[in-house]
């Protein structure tokens, strides 16, 4: 068993196929099958059901992808820490970030200092819904990853606290009003936007004993807000998601009680963290969240 055949493993696992896996890896799709078969003869155990072009994991397979990833990232740690005793030139960080809110308007300032400083770096990006992110960081697809607190499962280093708000059409009679209550929001059309954090806004109506009327759903925040800009719905968001810039057809509001959220970023344990994590980690809180040297090696 070799880490070429564990990472062809796992890259077969995350694409659902030999060819998307060969080309993300530049190497031909019978080297892949070659890999994962003698992978498969080693172990004494099916990986993969095959289906035409796609694959699937077997149970066994689920099982073993998640050892193998485990294997990986202590392999990529071993790496990072003699590369950071060279002054860290090289290494991979592979980072999970939900919505505008990490990736507009925090990821970029972050990442402008980081790659000053470690320009032999390379950085992967991958965006989904925090809690597609949450998933990524417990199957070790990504070294840590924007949340949002509480949250137990993972070591957690807060940065920002933001606050959710209305968002209505300029023309709307509730735009007057300085502050918006929850029930307020559920007599229009409403659009919830699955671009971060749409699970914490439908649970925030559910714990109220409230149902939005929602009419739209969007994947991304600038057709939520073009939605709302139309006159067609209101809709709920973080404020820090919102663009820098003021666009006069919609405007935003505060909620009465004021509802709060604190974006953190986690790793699935500090322990195992690499040095190219834990880097960026203190670049994020030096700009901005508390500074915690104790997490420095």
């Amino acid at each position: 068993m070799t880490l070429t055949q564990l990472e062809i493993f796992s890259r077969v696992a995350e694409l659902s196929g030999f060819t998307s896996a060969a080309t993300r890896l530049g190497i031909s799709q019978s080297a892949v099958s070659h890999a994962i078969r003698a992978l498969e003869q080693e172990l004494g155990v099916e990986l993969f059901r095959r289906h035409q072009a796609q694959v699937e994991l077997t149970d066994i397979g689920q099982q073993l992808l998640l050892r193998a990833r485990a294997m990986l990232g202590l392999a990529a740690t071993l790496e990072q820490e003699a590369a950071d005793a060279r002054g860290m030139k090289r290494g991979t960080l592979r980072i999970g970030s939900f919505g505008p809110t990490s990736s507009v308007r925090l990821l970029p300032a972050i990442l402008k200092t980081y790659r000053q400083q470690y320009p032999g770096i390379e950085v992967h990006i991958d965006e989904g819904p925090d809690r597609q992110v949450r998933q990524w960081l417990e199957e070790r697809r990504i070294d840590l990853g924007f949340v949002l607190l509480p949250e137990e499962r993972f070591d957690t280093f807060p940065l920002v606290e933001d606050q959710f708000v209305a968002l209505l059409p300029a023309n709307h009679a509730l735009a007057r009003e300085p502050q918006l209550r929850l029930e307020q929001l559920c007599h229009d059309p409403f659009v919830l936007t699955e671009a971060g954090s749409a699970e914490r806004v439908s649970r925030l109506f559910m714990a109220a004993g409230l149902t939005p009327a929602i009419r739209y759903r969007c994947t991304q925040l600038l057709s939520t807000l073009e939605t709302v800009a139309r006159g067609d719905a209101l809709s709920l968001v973080a404020e820090l998601s919102l663009p820098e810039g003021s666009d006069r057809r919609y405007v935003s509001r505060p909620l009465s009680p004021a509802v709060k959220r604190q974006v953190a970023i986690a790793v699935l344990d500090q322990r195992q963290a690499s040095p190219a994590s834990l880097a960026f980690i203190q670049h994020a809180q030096r700009l901005y969240g508390p500074a915690k040297p104790s997490i420095l090696r």
